[in-house]
Formats: C-alpha cells, structure tokens, sequence
C-alpha cells in the first residue's frame, strides 16, 4: 500500500522501545513502527469517510499503547490497534464553559502563531497557569538554523517533550521547571534551598542575617537537602549568573555539614561548564540539562561537535573531561584528518604534510584509514604518500593493492620482512 500510494507526510515519535515513525499514505491510512531498529509496520484501523488529510494529527504513546490523534473537521478521532473512536463529535460537548478560560500563556512574542503542535503535559498547561513551574529560554542564531516556523525541540541526546517555535528574530523554548526550581524561586518561598540562596546572598553584604537563615535551616535538619536543591536547580538555569549565584549557596551550605560527599557538586560544574560552552551564539547548540547525557556521559558531547566540525571546542572538552587520548583526541583528529583530505582547493604535497604536522604519531591515529578515504575521494596520489606514514606493513599493503599499485605494494611487503605479506 505504502509503495502504491507513497507517503503523504511521516513523525518521528519516542517509546520506551526505541525510536518509532508514524506515516500517512496517499490512500489516507496510517501505519506506524514502535522502533525503527526492529522495523515492523503496523497498519492502524481505517477512519471512516476520510478522503482528505486530517488538519492535524500527532502521535501519543504511554505505558506501552502508541495511538494516534487526528482532528477532521469538528471531530476527533483516536486510533489504536483495534478501533477507530470519535473522542469529540461537536464542541458542544466539551464539559468546559464556552466563556470559561482555561489556561493563558503569554509568550511576549509579537508575531502571530502559525501552527499549533502537541508538546506533552510537561510544557505549558492548565497546571503550569496556577503556579507558573516554565521558563521562556531565549536560543542562539534562531535565523541560521532555518528562520521560522517550528523546530525540533532538542538537539539529539534524551529529547524533551516540547516544541521549540523559531522566528526571524530570536528563538523560544517554554521549558517545564524542576521541582527544585520551583521550590527555590517561587514567591515567599521557606523551601530549604531558597533560605539557603538567601543566606548566602546575606552574608555577602556581612549581614547577621545569614546566621538567623542558616540556623532556621540547621534547626530543621535540611541543610544536606537545602545545598542538593541549590545544586539541582543551578543545572537547570540558563544565565551563567544564577548558575554561579546558586552554587555559590551550595559551596557556603557545605561548610555547615560533616563530611557531605562533594560528587555532585563536582559533577554539576564540570556539566554547566561543557553546557555553557556549547550554548554560547557562536557555537548555537542551546541544550537543556535535560538533555545532556546521563552522569559522567559528557564524552557523548564531543562527537556531537565533530559532526558540525567544531574540532578545537571538542578537544578543549575531551581534555577538561579527561578522557582517554585514543578515546578522545585521537578520535577527533582522525575525523578532521578524514574531512582535511576532501579539500579540493590544496595540493596533495600541503595536505599531507599538514595531517602529518598536526598528527604526529599521536596513539590510535590509523593513517591507513585516512589514506582510504582520500582514494575514496579519488585523490590516489595524496592516498599513497599518507600511507608513508603509516608505520605498518600489514595496513599499506592491502590498500596499495585496492589502488593497483602493486609494485609499490610489493616493495612494501619485501621492505616490512613478513612473508605472509
């Protein structure tokens, strides 16, 4: 069916399976796989008299059950693996008062929407309009990414659920706040960490009043709980300011308490640190910490920045991060060796010697690898002479005979001593 009548449009949606796509046909059926790694395409139950696109539809998944919602008209329609239901026949039916305003959101954009898209319960909502737990974050070179319309909400890693409306002018992300967040920044709030922030913020004007906070939270046995908040809620926080103004309180908690084990608190500048370099506007990858890698998942940060060929940055991040060289640089000099050799505009001489300048005999570096791609890219000559620097046989020789050179193959061979060769 779908080769028949091709497909008329197609989402990516998220399972604890995996990766899933939904699509809709030409023939106005939909049929959707949970995981694309597994590919298995379910055909959902047809809607009936649907002769034209829906104006709408997205794709829910919870406890294991993926359905589809799609909008005809007036109706609404719910699709899962056996039935097709109407969940809304005419608005008259909708529980709510027609004058009754459920939820406002000022976005304090000028420009009008042109698009609705479902963004989960997490974003914007009923819930969120009594004590507002969101936050606007403004994103970096909206206009370079593709001007408006609406955007992904992540950048690869875990996703949010969200969606992130781009405009000429700048970029909007309503983000759900962490309950630590909340509990901080919230009005007249006594939460542990936000007389924790305050307490600190006193004693650095020297007013007695730090002790009064700080007693008020040891009597009370919180402070472990008041310098995790303050850690917690410094990860979700855009401006490097409030990110250091809340630190600053977790750094003056610890002093109060015996032996608090200083992991966290670690952890969260090393990740602020790589998250702040990143969402600076001339790199333009504006992750959440949501979406960074789990704990200690930093190292997943660099190729990330290696396939946009940000390859200082990702060094200077493998190096703060300390990992391993062949884990780590050696990675990423190999990736910018590979990319050097497709460059048409220097000769194969200034090339080669530029890779070798810059590579060295640094460990994990495969020159033979590099070589192959430059015979990929039908640059043989520049191939040959970075196999000069290979420094085993046993990689040239294989790829010499792939390029029919097979004297100097042979050369190579007898040079290396290895009769097999």
């Amino acid at each position: 069916e779908v080769l028949q009548n091709h497909v008329l449009e197609a989402k990516v949606f998220h399972t604890e399976y995996g990766t899933g796509v939904a699509i809709l046909t030409g023939a106005h059926r939909f049929s959707l796989a949970t995981n694309i790694d597994d590919l298995k395409l379910r055909r959902m139950p047809e809607v009936p008299g649907l002769q034209k696109p829906p104006s709408c539809w997205a794709v829910l998944s919870q406890d294991r059950v993926t359905i589809v919602l799609l909008a005809v008209g007036q109706d609404l329609y719910l699709l899962d693996n056996t039935s097709c239901s109407v969940v809304v026949s005419k608005p008259q039916r909708v529980s709510l008062p027609p004058q009754e305003k459920l939820c406002e959101f000022n976005s304090s954009s000028r420009a009008p929407p042109k698009q609705m898209v479902w963004c989960g319960e997490a974003a914007v909502g009923p819930s969120s309009c009594q004590v507002p737990p969101w936050q606007v974050h403004a994103s970096p070179e909206p206009a370079a990414r593709g001007g408006g319309g609406l955007g992904a909400a992540a950048d690869g890693g875990r996703e949010l659920q969200g969606v992130h409306p781009l405009f000429i002018s700048g970029g909007f992300f309503p983000l759900h706040l962490a309950e630590a967040s909340q509990e901080i920044f919230k009005i007249a709030s006594m939460a542990p960490g936000a007389l924790l922030l305050e307490a600190q913020k006193e004693y650095e004007k020297e007013s007695q009043k730090a002790d009064e906070y700080l007693r008020e939270i040891k009597d009370q046995k919180l402070l472990p709980e008041a310098v995790s908040q303050c850690i917690e809620a410094a990860g979700y926080e855009h401006e490097p300011d409030t990110q250091k103004s809340l630190l600053r309180a977790a750094s003056f908690g610890k002093c109060f308490i015996d032996k608090f084990p200083p992991d966290s608190f670690v952890r969260m500048c090393q990740d602020l640190r790589v998250l702040n370099a990143i969402r600076d506007y001339q790199i333009g990858i504006p992750l959440t910490f949501t979406q960074y890698p789990p704990r200690g998942g930093g190292a997943l940060m660099p190729p990330r920045l290696v396939l946009r060929r940000l390859y200082p940055l990702a060094i200077r991040i493998c190096e703060y991060l300390r990992l391993s060289e062949i884990q780590g640089v050696s990675r990423i000099l190999a990736h910018w060796a590979c990319y050097k050799v497709q460059q048409k505009d220097k000769s194969d001489e200034e090339v080669a010697h530029a890779i070798n300048q810059k590579l060295g005999d640094t460990p994990g570096i495969s020159y033979s690898e590099i070589a192959a791609r430059a015979y990929d890219c039908g640059r043989t000559e520049l191939a040959i002479k970075l196999l000069e620097y290979e420094p085993r046989s046993g990689e040239q020789v294989p790829l010499l005979l792939k390029m029919k050179r097979s004297k100097l193959a042979l050369s190579k061979a007898i040079e290396s001593g290895d009769t097999d060769l």
